[in-house]
């Protein structure tokens, strides 16, 4: 991913206020230039200020689409159930995964309209894919035959997929 500034990052979003966007804390690392952006797809936070609010910037032409969650309150599951990540389709204990919900762009959503998606609870889809970080589990990692690149494509379409519903209003 290309790195972004942080004008750039607020002006992306397109399902919460322009205020709201001016109140977003930016990442862990982003003033002081720790973001490896060359290990990701996506920008993929929880704000330091509101641990329930996630956010996803998605690079694209013209310009990047940022999208405001809602994260779920911290949930006691078994460790022994595993669940998957719609986007990057990495295996996690359960509390890996976490159902994440977008109120819609446009009216749609001002009047509560949302969907939702399983994602990776750290949002940290890229890393997991390039194998810079492992899920916490017991269970043998699944292997796939496809190239690394055709993974981030797969990753592509799906996140690209939802923003898309977000964006449908």
């Amino acid at each position: 991913m290309e790195p972004l500034d942080e004008r750039a990052i607020r002006a992306s979003f397109v399902n919460c206020s322009k205020g709201d966007a001016s109140r977003i804390r930016m990442p862990a690392g982003f003033a002081d230039g720790a973001v490896p952006w060359d290990d990701l797809d996506f920008l993929g936070w929880t704000d330091p200020g509101a641990p329930q609010r996630a956010l996803l910037v998605v690079p694209g032409e013209p310009d990047p689409t940022g999208l405001v969650l809602r994260r779920p309150g911290a949930v006691r599951s078994s460790a022994m159930r595993s669940s998957m990540c719609r986007i990057c389709l990495t295996d996690h204990a359960a509390s890996g995964v976490a159902l994440f919900v977008a109120p819609l762009a446009g009216p749609a959503g001002r009047r509560g309209n949302s969907v939702g998606e399983y994602l990776c609870a750290d949002l940290a889809c890229s890393l997991y894919l390039r194998g810079r970080r492992q899920p916490r589990m017991r269970l043998v990692r699944r292997e796939e035959t496809l190239s690394l690149a055709e993974r981030i494509d797969r990753a592509m379409t799906n996140l690209a997929a939802f923003t898309n519903r977000v964006l449908a209003g």
